[in-house]
């Protein structure tokens, strides 16, 4: 940022008092611009004993499967965010179950949570951000071809509970120098 969104003047970067971090500050007005992490809402849809995936039709990660999840936007909460983009991206309706994941990746200040939910009926198909969408059972997965650690740790979990007959909430830190998971 280099110029004020309330009146236009200069912004420099100093603490100011009582923070402790470095803050985009206005020389003229002295407003304080603070930026904050991203939240991605998503969701695991399920019908039967297979998971709908989205091949990514935008970068990052073009032709990659993916999980429906985008950006929250402003004035919607988590579930509004996750069932909306389930719908842009697949045109499919799901009713979510609880939070099912959530992964901070300080590194490029964004926080991912993923719903477990289950598609109200078989009918979905491809949105502008996808190229193809898909059901898949857990052999079917293309594990090479999954766009983001995020999406991989998701679905590595949820296989993994699923057998296991139980669902635990997950909330994991992912560094920059993460590798991904192996298929279970």
């Amino acid at each position: 940022m280099k110029f004020c969104t309330h009146c236009g003047g200069p912004l420099h970067q100093s603490i100011p008092q009582g923070d402790d971090r470095l803050r985009h500050i206005c020389g003229v007005c002295g407003s304080i611009h603070y930026q904050n992490p991203k939240m991605i809402a998503g969701c695991i849809p399920v019908f039967g004993d297979r998971v709908l995936l989205c091949k990514r039709a935008i970068e990052p990660r073009l032709g990659f499967w993916t999980l429906p999840a985008g950006f929250m936007e402003l004035g919607e909460t988590l579930a509004e965010a996750a069932r909306r983009e389930a719908w842009e991206e697949a045109t499919v309706e799901v009713e979510l179950e609880p939070l099912y994941t959530l992964f901070s990746l300080p590194h490029i200040s964004q926080v991912y949570a993923f719903f477990r939910a289950n598609m109200v009926e078989e009918r979905y198909a491809a949105g502008e951000e996808s190229l193809e969408v898909r059901l898949f059972r857990e052999e079917e997965i293309p594990w090479d071809e999954i766009s983001f650690e995020t999406v991989h740790r998701a679905l590595r979990f949820f296989f993994e509970d699923r057998r296991k007959g139980g669902f635990e909430f997950r909330m994991e830190d992912i560094g920059p120098d993460s590798r991904r998971m192996r298929k279970p």
